[in-house]
């Protein structure tokens, strides 16, 4: 549905976005995470059509955006981080003068706006002007204007920015319920948006996409944590006889039991180990305090990605300082 090839955006020395490449599928939800200044909003002007890339090309449903503007924007329903809103018309004479610009027929723009309204939940605001409207309902018109000619594809910037706790909740009950008919990308800087409402996210780090995943396996738990006493004896060297087990390291008093320490265990495969990990503490004798897996946090991948390109970053200007 999306095609991304090698689209970069250079403002003189300075790449906003470098030689980035994806693909999304039909029905896709994926969210497109990365720092404030990352590029998240650069590359969604770009496959949107409103800036042209340096290089690389980007298309929606086989249509070039370079070379067919119009054709892609047919295909698109965007919502920009500050959506345009015209405060002092009532919200069904924006939908309406929206329709218009969509190029939707008059005779069918009862049914667009109708549509639209009932499924963002705005059918009792239509009469309103839109400057007597909460922000929450304002993002709620944004979302209504670009779903109303029935788009392929949804391109959300940081629909949630601003909002307070129950409206962020409601917002993403939208996007999940707007994507069943949709493909969507959203960009966010806040984690848990993406765990709320996406399939995949594709990270972008200062213009650079550094991790691209399903959801469920970039956050697979590989780690199982383990408490047993802390006399017992040489129990890292021993877990890490296990076929399964790959690294085994202690991390200190277990706070929640007096006597026990805490093992991290990290294991390949599908399947914690845990029925292998009982069997040998009823072999050596050990008590077990506690045993869980333990699934990562976005938030804790996220960080390492950011550190591990940082220390990159360094890393290359301190070459071409000693150059």
């Amino acid at each position: 549905m999306i095609s991304i090839k090698d689209l970069s955006k250079q403002y003189g020395a300075v790449k906003a976005v470098d030689q980035v490449s994806f693909e999304v599928g039909r029905g896709e939800i994926v969210g497109l995470l990365g720092h404030n200044g990352a590029g998240k909003t650069t590359l969604m002007k770009m496959i949107t059509g409103y800036l042209e890339p340096t290089q690389g090309s980007a298309s929606i449903g086989g249509v070039d955006v370079v070379e067919n503007r119009l054709g892609v924007q047919q295909q698109i329903g965007y919502m920009p981080e500050n959506a345009p809103l015209y405060e002092e018309m009532a919200v069904q004479e924006y939908l309406c003068t929206m329709a218009d610009y969509r190029g939707i027929p008059k005779d069918r723009h009862g049914a667009r706006v109708l549509a639209a309204a009932t499924a963002t939940g705005l059918t009792t605001w239509l009469t309103s002007p839109i400057a007597t409207l909460s922000k929450g309902y304002r993002q709620r018109v944004g979302l209504a204007q670009a779903i109303l000619h029935k788009p392929d594809v949804l391109i959300l910037d940081e629909p949630t920015n601003g909002l307070d706790p129950t409206q962020i909740v409601e917002i993403r009950g939208l996007i999940k319920a707007l994507a069943q008919d949709s493909t969507v990308i959203l960009s966010t800087h806040i984690l848990p948006e993406i765990e709320a409402v996406c399939d995949r996210v594709i990270i972008l780090i200062d213009g650079v996409i550094t991790k691209d995943a399903a959801l469920k396996d970039l956050l697979a738990a590989d780690t199982v944590i383990l408490s047993i006493p802390e006399d017992a004896q040489g129990a890292a060297d021993k877990l890490r006889t296990l076929e399964s087990v790959t690294t085994a390291r202690m991390l200190g008093a277990d706070p929640q039991r007096p006597g026990f320490t805490i093992l991290s265990l990290q294991y390949q495969g599908d399947t914690p180990p845990i029925p292998e990990i009982a069997a040998l503490a009823n072999e050596t004798g050990w008590q077990i305090g506690r045993i869980a897996e333990e699934r990562p946090r976005l938030e804790q991948v996220f960080g390492e990605l950011m550190d591990a390109h940082v220390q990159r970053s360094n890393a290359g200007k301190a070459k071409e300082v000693a150059a």
